[in-house]
C-alpha cells in the first residue's frame, strides 16, 4: 500500500499568481515612469528647447575651434643615438608643458610653437628584426623571458630602445606641414657635434667595408674560375672528376655567399647612414578619432538636459524630505 501524499497544487498556483502580479505591477511602474517623464518634458518644453539650442551652439563652437590632429614621424636612430633621441624628445615635451615657446621657436625652429600640444616617442616593436642574425639578442630575449612575461620583456626599455624604428608622435590643433614642424624638428635632433663626427666616420667605414668586400668577392671568383679551368683541363673518366689539391672549396663558396648577403645589407644600411636620426616616413594631419572630437554639438545638449533633470529630481526629493521633517 502506497504511503505517498498527493502534491498540493494550491501553493504552486498561489506562487505563480503572485509572480505574475509582481511582473504586472513592475510594468505598471515602468509605464507610469515613462508617462511622468513625457509630462515633465511637455511642461518644460520651452526650457528644454533653450537648453538644446544653447548646448548645440556651444558644442558647435568647440568643435570648430578646438580641432586636434595626430602626426607621426617614423625615424631610425643610428650610431647608438637611441638614448640621445629619447632625451631630446623628452626635453621638447617638457618645454611644451611649461609653455616655453621661445625655446621651441628659436632653438628647435618650429614656426608656430603654440600649435603643438604634445609630443612623445615610442619604439616600433619588431622582435624578428631585433634577433635577426644577432644570436646575442636572441639569447638576451630568452634570458629575460625566464624571469618575466615575454610581452613585458619586449616592451621593456632595455629591449625596446634597441629596435630599428621609432615613432615620434605629436598632437597639433591646426593643420601642419613638413616645412613648419618636421624639417625643423629633424634638423634640431641631428644638431650634435659628437654624433656628426660619428656619422662621418661610420659612413666612411661602411663605404670602405663595401669596397673591401667587393674586392674579396672578386678574388674568390678568380679562385673559382681557376678551379673550373683546372677541372676542364684535368684528367677525367666517364663518371668522376678528381681534384687533388686541398682548396677547401666548400668553405670558399660559403664565404662568398655570406659576403654577397652582407653586401646587400651594407648597401641598404648606407642609405640610412647619411644622418644620425634618419626620417623614414611622415603621416601628418590625421583626424583625432576620440569620442569627444567633433561631437560636442551632440554631447552638450544632452549634458545640459541631464543636468536640468537631475536638478529637478533633487529639488523634488528635497521638498519631500522637508515636508516629512516638518510633520515630525
Amino acid at each position: 500500500m502506497s504511503t505517498k501524499v498527493p502534491p498540493d497544487n494550491t501553493d504552486q498556483e498561489i506562487d505563480i499568481f503572485q509572480l505574475s502580479k509582481s511582473i504586472g505591477s513592475f510594468f505598471d511602474r515602468i509605464n507610469a515612469l515613462i508617462f511622468r517623464s513625457i509630462q515633465f518634458f511637455i511642461r518644460n518644453w520651452i526650457i528644454v528647447a533653450i537648453l538644446v539650442i544653447l548646448g548645440f551652439g556651444l558644442g558647435w563652437y568647440l568643435d570648430t575651434s578646438k580641432k586636434s590632429f595626430q602626426n607621426q614621424v617614423i625615424v631610425t636612430p643610428n650610431f647608438g643615438s637611441v638614448d640621445y633621441l629619447y632625451t631630446k624628445i623628452d626635453l621638447i615635451e617638457s618645454k611644451i608643458i611649461s609653455g616655453d615657446t621661445i625655446f621651441l621657436k628659436n632653438v628647435v625652429g618650429i614656426k608656430h610653437p603654440k600649435t603643438i600640444k604634445k609630443i612623445e616617442i615610442k619604439p616600433i616593436a619588431d622582435v624578428y628584426k631585433f634577433i635577426e642574425d644577432k644570436e646575442q639578442n636572441f639569447e638576451l630575449i630568452k634570458l629575460m623571458a625566464e624571469v618575466g612575461e615575454v610581452n613585458k620583456v619586449l616592451e621593456d626599455n632595455v629591449t625596446s630602445k634597441n629596435y630599428t624604428f621609432h615613432t615620434i608622435s605629436f598632437v597639433s590643433n591646426a593643420v601642419t606641414n613638413e616645412k613648419d614642424i618636421v624639417e625643423p624638428l629633424l634638423k634640431y635632433l641631428n644638431n650634435s657635434a659628437y654624433f656628426d663626427a660619428l656619422q662621418k666616420i661610420g659612413y666612411k667605414n661602411l663605404e670602405q667595408q663595401i669596397v673591401q668586400n667587393d674586392t674579396i668577392i672578386s678574388q674568390i671568383d678568380q679562385v673559382l674560375n681557376g678551379f673550373s679551368n683546372t677541372v676542364k683541363n684535368g684528367s677525367k673518366n666517364d663518371k668522376l672528376v678528381y681534384y687533388n689539391e686541398n682548396t677547401q672549396l666548400n668553405d670558399i663558396i660559403k664565404t662568398k655567399q655570406y659576403l654577397i648577403t652582407d653586401q646587400g645589407k651594407n648597401r641598404l644600411k648606407l642609405m640610412n647612414y647619411d644622418k644620425t636620426i634618419k626620417e623614414i616616413n611622415a603621416a601628418l594631419n590625421i583626424n583625432n578619432t576620440k569620442i569627444t572630437n567633433g561631437n560636442f554639438k551632440l554631447m552638450f545638449p544632452l549634458f545640459l538636459i541631464l543636468a536640468f533633470v537631475l536638478i529637478h529630481l533633487f529639488q523634488k526629493f528635497y521638498r519631500k524630505q522637508l515636508l516629512k521633517s516638518q510633520v515630525k
